[in-house]
C-alpha cells in the first residue's frame, strides 16, 4: 500500500534519504543569485520601497495571512522581473506528486507560485506568513523542484515569509542537487528588496 506525505512534512533528512539529494557548498554552483546582477531603476527602487513599507505597517497588525504576503511582496516583484509578461507564463497551486523508489511512499502538495516557459518549470514560490521559519519551508520548497517533470533542465525556487527571502537552485542529472543564496530581510536599515528583485531579473534573464 502507498503511503501518502504531505510535502509541509517533510524534512531534509527525509529528502537525502529517498531521494539522494545533496547540498552542494561550491559557489560556482548557483552563481545567478550574485554574479553579474541587472541594475533597477530609480522609480523601481521607489516602488520598492514602497511596498517593504506597505509589508511592515500590516505585520504591526497581525495576523498576517500567507495570501497577504503573496499579494502584498511577491506579486509586486514578480510583476517588476517580468514574469507576468511574454514568454512567460504561471500557475498557482499547482498539485504535485513526487514518488520516492521503491519506498511505497508519495509526497503530494500544492505549489503556491509556478513560473513556466514553453512547458518547463523555471520558478517554484513557497510563501508562508510571516511566522513560519523559512527552515521550515525550504525541504517543502525543494520537494516541489524535485518533482519538475523535466528533470535535465535546472529550476529554481524562492521560499519567503514576506520578512525574510531565501533563493534555490535545484539541478537532477545523476544526483539531484541543490544550493542555497543568502538570506535577505526586511528588518535590515537598507531595503533587501532590490537585491531580491536584481536575482529575479536575472533568472529571467537567464532563462529566456
Amino acid at each position: 500500500m502507498v503511503q501518502s506525505i504531505q510535502a509541509q512534512d517533510v524534512s531534509l533528512e527525509y529528502l537525502e534519504e529517498r531521494f539522494k539529494l545533496k547540498k552542494v557548498n561550491d559557489e560556482t554552483f548557483f552563481v545567478e543569485w550574485f554574479d553579474n546582477l541587472p541594475e533597477i531603476t530609480d522609480l523601481e527602487q521607489q516602488y520598492l520601497n514602497r511596498v517593504k513599507d506597505n509589508f511592515l505597517r500590516l505585520a504591526i497588525h497581525p495576523p498576517l495571512l500567507e495570501n497577504a504576503v503573496k499579494m502584498v511582496v511577491v506579486s509586486p516583484l514578480l510583476d517588476l522581473a517580468g514574469f507576468y509578461a511574454e514568454p512567460f507564463s504561471f500557475a498557482t497551486e499547482e498539485s504535485i506528486e513526487l514518488t520516492a523508489a521503491d519506498a511505497g511512499e508519495v509526497v503530494r502538495g500544492r505549489i503556491d507560485i509556478l513560473v513556466i516557459q514553453a512547458g518547463f518549470w523555471l520558478l517554484v514560490i513557497e510563501s508562508k506568513r510571516p511566522k513560519f521559519s523559512l527552515l521550515e519551508s525550504i525541504p517543502q520548497a525543494l520537494a516541489y523542484m524535485l518533482a519538475n517533470p523535466h528533470p535535465e533542465k535546472p529550476v529554481f525556487g524562492l521560499v519567503t515569509n514576506g520578512t525574510d527571502f531565501i533563493f534555490l537552485k535545484l539541478t537532477r542529472g545523476n544526483q539531484p542537487k541543490y544550493g542555497l543564496s543568502d538570506q535577505f530581510s526586511l528588518l535590515k536599515r537598507e531595503n533587501e528588496l532590490d537585491q531580491v528583485l536584481r536575482i529575479f531579473k536575472k533568472i529571467s534573464q537567464v532563462l529566456s
